[in-house]
């Protein structure tokens, strides 16, 4: 068994993290952590009564090194780093969920704010695990994608080869309200999201330098990412709409099929697909199709696991020399 640790653990993608690490068979759960800490894991989280009774200390980097040898730092970005940078060199282990080690140095600086640990920044591993599989394999950082980028690229990076680059990308994006995080909001509070639907921060999102960026690394293509995301009232799931020009006839869904076909999480789906199917779970569902040269890509995942954190919990299994999808959810929370 392979100590690991969780420093975040009060946030919800620390608690889905406690919830896989709790019957994992190849991880140990031996540290917990928030920056305040004095409380127990069942008290911050009732549900986990009766499941888990553990103390949560207040973070700190030498207890990290002390009781594990891979940590996942549910933490904000800046938060995060300045973290990492403490343990990476004591031969732990990371897998951070935050934005801290998942773009390049220029993109962060441009987007987040100055980058605290630059050397630690060049050898993290971006965890879109079906595209790094085997760089996560020898990796000893592995940087969590974005929820919007994972669903958006898991989409559209198949397509790429045969998408007009000179055409602007439209990405229409949608998410339940845990993707906020548990701080309350104008934006959150129930009054202003039940009943109701709405963009925010149109075209001058974060993410999505993000898409672009990754676009670039892999297919080497420079896109126009144009992104959207939208805020409904549901408290999981997140569902993508991508629309892209293509520059000769394909067949978008034996595109997918052949692609994907050696990824047991990726769905391919004959019909558009929805959020409540893959609710609970590490999939992510894809479905396309075509109107002459014009491309319509739907993408569904989990906000909280694929795009968060079962995404780290697959990333650690690779570091770790497990099997990718030992411990992963796979069961959809329907009805």
């Amino acid at each position: 068994m392979i100590k690991v640790g969780v420093v975040g653990a009060s946030g919800y993608t620390g608690l889905e993290l406690v919830k896989m690490l709790v019957s994992h068979p190849g991880f140990e759960l031996t540290y917990l952590a928030t920056t305040t800490g004095d409380s127990m894991i069942e008290q911050l989280h009732p549900s986990l009564s009766g499941v888990i009774t553990m103390d949560v200390s207040k973070a700190d980097p030498a207890d990290v090194v002390k009781h594990c040898e891979l940590v996942f730092l549910a933490l904000p970005h800046q938060a995060s780093m300045g973290f990492a940078k403490e343990i990476i060199e004591e031969g732990v282990k990371v897998v951070d969920l935050s934005a801290d080690y998942r773009l390049e140095l220029d993109t962060y600086e441009k987007t987040y704010c100055k980058h605290e640990d630059p050397s630690h920044l060049d050898e993290a591993v971006y965890a879109l695990i079906e595209y790094y599989r085997e760089d996560l394999k020898k990796a000893r950082v592995a940087a969590g994608p974005g929820c919007y980028p994972t669903a958006t690229l898991l989409g559209i990076l198949p397509f790429i080869p045969y998408i007009d680059s000179s055409a602007p990308l439209f990405v229409d994006a949608k998410s339940g309200v845990s993707g906020a995080g548990k701080k309350l909001s104008e934006t959150t509070h129930f009054v202003t999201i039940n009943d109701n639907i709405f963009a925010y921060n149109p075209l001058k999102h974060r993410h999505a330098p993000e898409i672009a960026e990754k676009i670039e690394k892999i297919h080497g293509a420079k896109m126009n990412v144009n992104f959207v995301p939208h805020l409904i009232p549901a408290t999981r799931g997140e569902l993508i709409s991508v629309y892209a020009t293509l520059k000769e006839d394909i067949d978008p869904i034996e595109i997918l099929k052949k692609h994907y076909a050696n990824d047991q999480f990726i769905r391919i789906r004959e019909t558009p697909v929805d959020i409540k199917s893959t609710a609970g779970t590490h999939f992510c569902d894809i479905y396309a199709a075509r109107n002459g040269n014009g491309l319509f890509v739907n993408s569904a995942i989990d906000n909280l696991l694929r795009g968060a954190s079962s995404q780290a919990l697959a990333a650690a299994n690779l570091m770790c020399g497990y099997e990718e999808g030992m411990g992963l959810p796979i069961i959809a929370y329907v009805p």
